[in-house]
């Protein structure tokens, strides 16, 4: 059997709808043997049968299409009733009749959505039946439009997951291929930044000192677009954004560090910091960091030029929060909707680099942590605010 034929019969047969209407075709029309066939140039194959009659066709099994008057309605593509053969002038001397014993016959094509010939909704019985009759007509002519909207649908479907099963296999191979990328891009990083800190400890003159700075700043720049990269792909791939949760008593002091950095990176911007942590908490205090660090390089570059940027971060009662807030124009609704995806970078700001993705990553930190992430922007502020329910007891 050629592989389009077999292909067109589990099409038929995956339709939870064929059974029944072939039972209701029967109870309509009293015809006792019932089937969707395909019906090609060369073949008649039946894709569903309904036999009371024993007559012998099963699903898969074929005929020669010459034999049949389903020949007829595929080069017609017009359907053929016939209420007995014995007082019917055109079919009554038919080989087919002759052939096959019936008297009651009926064919209705079915098409593709194309307009293409798919093959008949038929039916036959040795027993006369009255079918002609415009309930009977047209109720078959529904049934044949039923089944050939649901090719249509089983068509679009096909392509749907065909198109999603290619897209889904891109995706993950481009996304291993980044995370391995990033993986192999660690060590040279690393032995860049050595480097420049080690040139950093020699008497320089002061314009070499500059640049083994920048070397290092645009070498730790990088490593920080790497990090960003191997954790996108990691939360897209479904491990999520690692964590290793212990009693940090340290995350204040990693607080700090963090702000230290980036008043060192923002000479011209106010950074002021209010952080009340003063007990263990069970985090991860480097993620935890991280989440400070694109919350304060968000607000930093977002915010209003000139003015303070201020962080708070306090424990109460069990519960960890961690609130950056800068000035500027409110978020439009609709952007504010868009912050936490993946590459999505909003209005270009001059001088901004990065990939889009600090916020996602924030957010996947948050998640991580059981944690809520959320954004107020009103008139002149905005603010991003995590919160972490008992975060001095076990996830």
């Amino acid at each position: 059997m050629p592989q389009d034929i077999a292909v067109d019969i589990a099409v038929i047969q995956s339709m939870a709808a064929v059974p029944t209407i072939l039972e209701t075709v029967a109870a309509l029309t009293g015809l006792r043997f019932v089937c969707v066939a395909r019906v090609t140039a060369d073949s008649w194959t039946t894709c569903a049968v309904l036999d009371r009659l024993d007559f012998g066709l099963k699903v898969g099994d074929q005929l020669d299409v010459a034999t049949t008057l389903c020949e007829e309605v595929r080069d017609t593509g017009n359907a053929v009733v016939i209420d007995h053969v014995a007082n019917d002038e055109r079919y009554r001397d038919h080989h087919t009749p002759r052939m096959y014993g019936f008297q009651s016959y009926f064919s209705i094509p079915l098409f593709r959505p194309d307009g293409g010939y798919f093959g008949t909704l038929c039916g036959l019985d040795p027993v006369a039946n009255e079918l002609s009759t415009p309930k009977v007509t047209q109720t078959l002519t529904l049934f044949a439009q039923l089944i050939s909207t649901q090719l249509e649908c089983d068509r679009a479907l096909a392509e749907t997951r065909s198109a999603l099963s290619d897209a889904q296999a891109n995706g993950e191979l481009r996304e291993q291929f980044i995370a391995v990328l990033g993986h192999d891009l660690r060590t040279p990083l690393s032995s860049i930044v050595t480097g420049a800190d080690v040139l950093g400890m020699l008497q320089l003159p002061p314009q070499a000192g500059k640049v083994v700075e920048r070397i290092r700043r645009s070498a730790m720049r990088i490593a920080g677009l790497v990090d960003d990269v191997v954790d996108f792909t990691r939360g897209r791939m479904g491990g999520g954004i690692a964590i290793e949760l212990k009693q940090e008593s340290g995350l204040k002091a990693a607080f700090e560090q963090v702000i230290a950095e980036l008043r060192g990176d923002h000479p011209d911007s106010e950074i002021i910091a209010d952080l009340a942590l003063d007990g263990p908490l069970l985090v991860d205090a480097g993620r935890m960091a991280q989440l400070l660090s694109n919350l304060l390089k968000n607000a930093l570059v977002h915010g209003e030029p000139g003015r303070p940027v201020r962080v708070r971060a306090q424990q109460q009662e069990g519960a960890l929060e961690i609130i950056v807030v800068n000035e500027g124009p409110a978020i439009p609704q609709e952007t504010l909707s868009q912050l936490f995806k993946p590459f999505w970078r909003g209005k270009p700001v001059y001088g901004e680099k990065g990939l889009g993705l600090g916020l996602f990553i924030v957010s996947e930190i948050a998640q991580s942590h059981h944690g809520e992430l959320d954004v107020i922007s009103s008139d002149g502020t905005t603010s991003f605010i995590f919160k972490m329910k008992d975060a001095v007891r076990a996830v």
